[in-house]
């Protein structure tokens, strides 16, 4: 029973990680219809970002700032105003044909320039153990755990308390009612993109010291984020979280109790599960969109 509680938890914690990568398809989705196959690599950078602060220096806390700022400037600013604005107007699939570019251009580009070799990062959390009713649970778990979800539930309070938050609800749903009403669509849409390139900020500094920091760490994340996404539902913040969890919980199981050589392919049966009996995601809703 031990070692079953151990898994959930940890496969909790890897889970959030998927949740928070996964939130990105899902605003940037509602927001302005956008799916971004470059989510991986929009994690891969931060942590390379945050690796040239620290090599300069910097603190871990102070590295992790700065990439976050990098990230919003880069991953969010130039992203929407280069690739996405002028894309978008021409409807999803040249859209999504230009994010697979992206993905590829930056993994390879990466490779080119800073070499194949996987760096290890530090973790934010103290290492060791502690043991709460006999079950040991790790610092890096809990920490991992606390923060990501923390984020997940700041985001929706955000997003459902806030007179932004709403206004920007109001964009992606309707976004020539929220013209009408006076909403400034762009400025809304642009806080999204500048979200998204915060939340890419965090899953690298909660992903990297156990995948490593590499030029290809952004194909497993941003997999494992887009099946996380539609299997707790594409229109749904909430549901990011869900799949990312579900996703990282059964990979713990089924690797300790059937085959780790069943692990990676845990997501792709559950996403093809939920695409075959509930193709809205768990939480979704069924919906329809302008073309």
């Amino acid at each position: 029973m031990g070692d079953f509680v151990q898994l959930v938890v940890s496969g909790i914690a890897a889970g959030t990680i998927y949740g928070v990568a996964a939130l990105g398809f899902t605003l940037l989705w509602q927001a302005s219809g956008t799916i971004n196959f470059a989510q991986g690599e929009f994690v891969m950078l931060p942590a390379f970002a945050m690796l040239l602060f620290l090599g300069i220096g910097a603190p871990l806390w102070l590295a992790f700032f700065a990439a976050c700022i990098v990230s919003m400037l880069l991953l969010g600013v130039a992203f929407k105003r280069i690739i996405v604005d002028p894309l978008l107007r021409h409807g999803v699939i040249p859209l999504v044909i230009a994010t697979l570019g992206l993905s590829v251009f930056v993994k390879q580009g990466i490779k080119a320039g800073v070499g194949a070799l996987a760096y290890p990062f530090p973790s934010a959390f103290p290492a060791g153990q502690f043991a709460i009713a006999g079950i040991e649970v790790s610092y890096a778990d809990l920490g991992t755990l606390l923060l990501a979800g923390g984020i997940v539930i700041a985001l929706q309070l955000f997003l459902d308390r806030t007179m932004t938050g709403r206004a920007m609800q109001a964009c992606a749903q309707n976004t020539e009612a929220a013209r009408v009403l006076g909403i400034d669509v762009r400025r809304m849409t642009l806080y999204v993109f500048l979200i998204n390139g915060a939340l890419a900020a965090v899953a690298a500094l909660l992903i990297a010291p156990s995948y490593l920091v590499k030029f290809d760490m952004g194909e497993t994340i941003g997999l494992k984020a887009f099946f996380a996404a539609i299997i707790g539902g594409f229109n749904q913040t909430r549901g990011a979280l869900l799949g990312g969890v579900l996703i990282g919980v059964l990979e713990n199981l089924v690797g300790f109790y059937v085959s780790p050589a069943y692990k990676e392919g845990v997501a792709l049966v559950v996403f093809l599960l939920v695409i075959l009996l509930r193709p809205e995601g768990l939480l979704g809703k069924a919906e329809e969109r302008k073309v």
